[in-house]
């Protein structure tokens, strides 16, 4: 179903367009609001829209995000459904992963670290440094 009423105007999606759309929908990924597979599903319709209005069902229904977006202009926030944990040096018996994500309120790289003790393995988020 078209985003646009019958007969009414559809831009054709520029590849900015799809990124600010996959940016947002990463945001929310990051914020535990979309699950992989969701958040796959969604990326999927992005990256097929001929229209920027068929782009754009792909976020339409996520709140606004507060603060600012990693993904630039345009991106919402939606409530966390799942915490990650957040630690400012690595625990004992952490795995470094190659995963790397921007917190969404304070900007910060962070990598992220599971403890294989845990079931399922917890993943922490620990800021990324510099050296």
């Amino acid at each position: 179903m078209p985003a646009t009423p019958p007969g009414g105007p559809r831009h054709l999606a520029r590849d900015a367009d799809r990124e600010r759309l996959v940016g947002v929908l990463r945001e929310h990924y990051a914020l535990g609001a979309l699950d992989l597979d969701e958040l796959n599903r969604r990326v999927g319709v992005v990256l097929a829209a001929e229209y920027a209005e068929d782009a754009a069902l792909a976020v339409a229904d996520l709140p606004q995000i507060i603060g600012p977006p990693a993904g630039g202009p345009g991106s919402v926030r939606r409530a966390r459904k799942r915490g990650h944990a957040h630690a400012a040096k690595p625990g004992p018996g952490w795995v470094p992963t190659d995963e790397l994500s921007r917190d969404p309120t304070t900007r910060v790289v962070m990598r992220v670290w599971v403890d294989p003790s845990t079931q399922p393995e917890t993943r922490w988020y620990v800021p990324e440094s510099d050296e």
